[in-house]
């Protein structure tokens, strides 16, 4: 399985107004730009904003449904990565996935 990277769609509303978009998610989007190859690596789903966020919650879980979400095929054991108490998986989460991006797919890195 290729590793499941979950973004969530641009352009949402909430209580609070909007429209918005997700700036860990448009990092990550922005990462894609810079390295196309990515995409092809990995299995890129989008999903609109709503609660409950049914294809995060199979892989990961209900408690680890926010975005943007790697979850790992475990082919590099990294040890920043969070094991989901319901399925198991291990996954990444918001500033966690660019760092393990490099590692394993030989990206940059942001400069400190």
């Amino acid at each position: 399985m290729a590793e499941r990277l979950f973004l969530l769609n641009p352009d949402w509303h909430d209580d609070q107004g909007g429209p918005w978009f997700c700036p860990p998610g448009a990092l990550i989007e922005g990462v894609l730009g810079l390295y196309p190859r990515l995409r092809e690596q990995l299995e890129v789903v989008r999903l609109d904003h709503p609660r409950p966020r049914l294809p995060v919650i199979e892989q990961v879980g209900e408690d680890h449904q926010s975005c943007p979400v790697l979850v790992l095929d475990g082919e590099l054991d990294w040890p920043d990565a969070q094991t989901s108490e319901t399925t198991g998986r291990r996954f990444l989460q918001d500033a966690a996935i660019i760092p393990y991006l490099a590692a394993r797919y030989g990206i940059g890195l942001p400069h400190p």
